[in-house]
């Protein structure tokens, strides 16, 4: 393979300020399609980075000779898309949450197996460098066990973000499924996941919309999560942190506290119970103002080129999902819920 021939499913934010720089940056990258139902929109990546403008997708696929497929779309239609793009024989890059139910991710994973591709999840929270240094930190058994742990990820909304503005899609529940848990609470319980090395067995939630009445989903959820290795922690999602960004964790170690994403130059501060103190300068965390690379671009294609399996798979993507699917649970009944 020369280059990955890559087309890029839905043509709004996440796709104009992650994935087509990350791509077009890629010296193993062809970018030879963009598909969005607005062609305007499709139409100017094209025009900028080659490839052909279209609004169907299946018709996409069939005129085209396509490698690898990003699926940019709103949270309802990442299922049936990725399904479809699997089964033309593509590798597929699924934004997050992968899938609205447990068995709409099922089917993105089964169909992948049967056509013999890719499914990765485009959960870039763990390639980000505060995440990976903290995990470096961890491995290395010098502070003990975590404990506890909060971790936070708040903005104002994607009216600040989404292409559409306040008439976003994000704010529709038919679209989207759900909002700040979908698009910001996700992230955080597969963060914690993977940095822990541990899996999320019981939660307790409040999920509610707190001040965006035109919109259908939630805007702020607080989660208690209790680790299967016994840790217990908070996990907070918002899109009504209206004067400035968040996206912070907190790791409370038998040997003392690892602190992320609270300092604006130290992003990593490890503060030991014998009064060391030692802080990491080992670059940003992405937020919406600031874009920085996700490294999911990079490590999307790197599979694809190597034959090795994704970083972040569905099965991972799946595991994050379902936490999700248990705070909603919890905060419909008011009752702690199992994972």
């Amino acid at each position: 393979m020369s280059k990955v021939r890559v087309a890029v499913i839905g043509c709004g934010s996440i796709a104009i300020h992650r994935h087509v720089p990350e791509y077009a940056d890629n010296n193993a990258v062809e970018l030879v399609g963009f598909c969005d139902l607005k062609i305007e929109r499709a139409e100017e990546l094209s025009a900028k980075h080659g490839g052909t403008a279209y609004t169907d997708y299946k018709l996409m696929f069939s005129e085209l000779q396509i490698d690898a497929v990003s699926v940019c779309l709103p949270n309802a239609l990442h299922a049936p898309v990725s399904i479809a793009a699997a089964r033309a024989g593509y590798h597929v890059l699924c934004e997050k949450p992968m899938a609205t139910n447990t068995e709409e991710a099922q089917e993105m994973i089964q169909a992948a197996i049967d056509s013999n591709v890719y499914l990765m999840v485009g959960h870039n929270q763990r390639l980000m460098p505060p995440h990976e240094k903290a995990k470096e930190i961890l491995l290395t058994g010098e502070m003990g066990r975590v404990i506890s742990f909060r971790t936070a990820f708040g903005h104002g909304g994607p009216e600040n973000w989404s292409i559409d503005g306040a008439g976003s899609w994000f704010f529709r529940k038919d679209e989207a499924y759900v909002g700040a848990m979908g698009d910001l609470g996700v992230h955080k319980a597969d963060l914690i996941r993977w940095m822990l090395d541990d899996e999320v067995v019981e939660v307790s939630a409040f999920v509610e919309n707190l001040d965006k009445p035109e919109s259908t989903v939630d805007d702020n959820a607080v989660c208690l999560f209790r680790m299967a290795k016994g840790a217990i922690g908070t996990m907070t999602a918002s899109w009504t942190y209206y004067k400035g960004e968040d996206n912070s964790t907190v790791l409370y170690c038998e040997n003392g506290v690892i602190k992320i994403g609270t300092d604006p130059v130290d992003q990593v501060i490890v503060e030991k119970r014998d009064g060391q103190v030692d802080r990491y300068n080992v670059g940003a965390i992405a937020t919406n103002d600031a874009q920085v690379g996700s490294g999911i671009i990079a490590s999307f294609i790197y599979s694809i080129l190597t034959h090795t399996t994704p970083s972040i798979t569905g099965e991972e993507g799946l595991k994050s999902l379902q936490v999700i699917i248990a705070c909603l649970e919890s905060a419909a009944t008011r009752k702690n819920v199992r994972v």
